[in-house]
């Protein structure tokens, strides 16, 4: 163990003496993620159109998230009063990051369980949270009001965007599909606090000795705005229950069947209006 580690895990250890055993606290975090997408303006009607997908887009990949936690759990979802409506006119959104279900981590288990609502049928995903190899780093700078720490890890991704815009009246439907996939190394950057001693962070990330308050992962950013601790209402944290229970594993060979199911839908449609589906991420 370095003296970086040790220094950490000694400010870790004093703070908690700070905390109640049964102390909880309530974080909100802003997600953007960066768009880098190319619309052909023959498919999609002229500017307006492609203005109006854009704005729809950036909308999907700008959300507010709230996480409630305590030493050992939390829950992670979209920020409700905050949700945007559902994309409507034909468009499908896919996303491969920053589910709108509900996701509960225990830490000290190391186990997850994340309700999801997918084609209108509810599914719990129950499984184990994957250990991340984390590097610490002695760089440091102020969030709100508090000194965050860096850590990175490295990972491979796939990354692909899948672009299509097709008619009933277009003979060659395979040549608007637009397809791109390929393997690339990114490190993904996360800045700590042991200020708020919970191994805990947003979304599936975790693992660092302090409570993460900022992460960049490629093009996403995730960012905590305001933190609440101990605050006057208890905060039931409590392990979602209704769905039909698979495994990751499962979950993902679910979504990629139906992702099938929907383009070989899409290809026989016969109305005349145009259709869209726009996928970002590995």
């Amino acid at each position: 163990m370095n003296i970086l580690s040790r220094l950490i895990i000694l400010i870790l250890s004093s703070t908690f003496s700070l905390f109640a055993q049964d102390f909880q606290g309530v974080a909100t975090y802003k997600t953007q993620r960066k768009l880098d997408i190319k619309i052909d303006s023959a498919q999609v009607g002229g500017g307006e159109m492609q203005k109006q997908i854009m704005d729809m887009l950036k909308k999907e990949f700008q959300k507010t998230y709230i996480l409630t936690f305590d030493k050992n759990t939390s829950i992670y979802k979209e920020d409700e009063a905050l949700a945007p409506p559902a994309a409507g006119g034909g468009m499908v959104f896919i996303s491969s990051a920053g589910g709108s279900g509900t996701l509960f981590k225990n830490i000290k288990d190391q186990l997850f369980t994340n309700q999801q609502e997918t084609f209108g049928k509810q599914f719990i995903i129950k499984d184990q949270l994957q250990p991340i190899e984390w590097e610490l780093h002695g760089e440091t700078k102020n969030i709100g009001d508090y000194t965050c720490y860096k850590a990175t890890y490295s990972k491979q991704i796939e990354a692909s965007s899948v672009m299509t815009f097709s008619s009933s009246d277009d003979e060659d439907k395979d040549e608007d599909s637009k397809v791109s996939s390929e393997m690339k190394t990114i490190t993904v950057t996360a800045w700590y606090t042991p200020q708020i001693p919970v191994s805990n962070g947003p979304e599936s990330y975790q693992g660092l000795p302090g409570l993460i308050l900022e992460i960049n992962d490629g093009d996403l950013t995730i960012l905590c705005s305001k933190i609440t601790i101990n605050p006057d209402k208890k905060i039931e944290i409590s392990e979602p229950k209704k769905g039909k229970q698979v495994s990751q594993k499962e979950y993902d060979e679910i979504m990629k069947k139906k992702m099938k199911e929907m383009s070989e839908q899409n290809d026989r449609r016969d109305s005349g209006e145009n259709s869209f589906q726009i996928r970002i991420g590995g």
